[in-house]
């Protein structure tokens, strides 16, 4: 598969030359999409390059940025307060990051060196090196157990990390591409691009049990106010909701290819991204339908909610940009310029600043929202 290939990708943000669903999609989306994108891809897609939307990471206590640097082994870590920055080495290839906010850890999956750092955010600096699978993915963390979650690609075992010791152990739960956690309930929910099945750990027993909701899924995420886990069915342009206690599932029709999913429990909004359509879907989630399409920028890839002043951020992967929305009225504020290819979004409500992981460079853009008015 192509360098093109790999931004044409429904669910571009990993590239999966080995399996043949995905690189079938992958020439479909080609066909349609060559004229737009052509030029942008082929020349700032690296071929071969795995990238997550977990990529950066907020402590809203300590007001910490915590970004994987990919191609330089790294991890920044910005000092909101300060504004200083500090680099502190990783593994090879680091691609996701994830933060436990009680012990104040911050694990960081390394797939080219098959391990996970541990950052004390307290000194910023490395205390452990778990030895994980071959090709770390993404990860997840249980606050409530002080477990962590990591998923491993072209293998069929999740590495399970004990927070207080630092130790792992594999758990064979099938390879996943998603990853979600209900902490109250100690469960892990797992998903597979190709697999039909949502597969559902017990945190406690460890046992394996299965949800059936269709194939082609990408983008996952828990809203723990409904116990309802939302899924992107990128082949048929459906949200697919899955209720945790009866396991019952049904659908809400979306955009084109959707990708990410965010919710706003306060407000019961869920935002659907549409990576085909250039769209993000408003649902209700006590209606259980599409109240408002907004337009955002070019193939967007990420989502992100800042609760507490009902605003929405979408970023733009081929446009450069990030799409402020108001929540309040379902409309589009401004777009601002960040990096090259943002594909990776994280929000600190507090000081108001917006963190993009980026394909290009900078690695990091940090974005003022103040600049949403002068963007109108």
């Amino acid at each position: 598969m192509s360098s093109f290939a790999l931004w044409c990708t429904p669910f571009a943000e990993k590239f999966r030359p080995q399996r043949g669903a995905c690189v079938s999609i992958a020439m479909i989306a080609v066909s349609i999409l060559a004229m737009s994108l052509q030029t942008h891809a082929e020349t700032d897609a690296v071929q071969g390059r795995v990238i997550t939307r977990r990529a950066v990471v907020v402590n809203p206590a300590t007001h910490k940025v915590y970004a994987v640097d990919e191609g330089a082994g790294t991890v920044k870590v910005i000092d909101e307060r300060t504004g200083s920055i500090r680099t502190v080495k990783v593994g090879q290839r680091p691609v996701a990051i994830a933060m436990n906010p009680k012990t104040n850890r911050i694990y960081v999956a390394n797939t080219g060196s098959g391990s996970i750092s541990v950052i004390d955010g307290n000194r910023d600096v490395v205390i452990a090196t778990v030895k994980g699978e071959k090709l770390p993915y993404v990860l997840a963390v249980n606050d409530a157990t002080n477990k962590v979650y990591v998923t491993n690609t072209y293998s069929d075992m999740v590495t399970v990390i004990d927070g207080a010791t630092n130790t792992a152990h594999a758990l064979k739960a099938g390879s996943a591409d998603g990853i979600a956690i209900d902490p109250r309930n100690n469960t892990i929910f797992l998903m597979t691009y190709e697999d039909p099945d949502v597969r559902i750990i017990d945190g406690a027993t460890e046992k394996i049990s299965k949800v059936a909701v269709g194939t082609h899924l990408w983008g996952m995420i828990f809203d723990p106010s409904t116990n309802t886990l939302y899924l992107g069915h990128t082949g048929t342009a459906n949200l697919v909701a899955m209720n945790e206690k009866t396991h019952a599932v049904h659908t809400i029709p979306v955009g084109a290819i959707p990708c990410a999913v965010a919710v706003d429990a306060p407000t019961h909004r869920i935002y659907v991204v549409n990576y085909g359509d250039r769209t993000v879907s408003v649902i209700d989630d006590t209606k259980g339908k599409v109240i408002a399409t907004l337009p955002v920028g070019k193939h967007p890839q990420s989502i992100a909610v800042d609760q507490e002043h009902n605003r929405v951020y979408v970023a733009n992967v081929h446009g450069d940009s990030v799409t402020v929305i108001d929540g309040a009225t379902n409309t589009v504020m401004g777009t601002l310029g960040v990096g090259k290819n943002p594909y990776a979004l994280a929000v600190d409500p507090v000081t108001r600043h917006i963190y993009t992981a980026n394909y290009g460079e900078p690695s990091v853009t940090t974005i003022d929202v103040a600049q949403v008015s002068a963007a109108k």
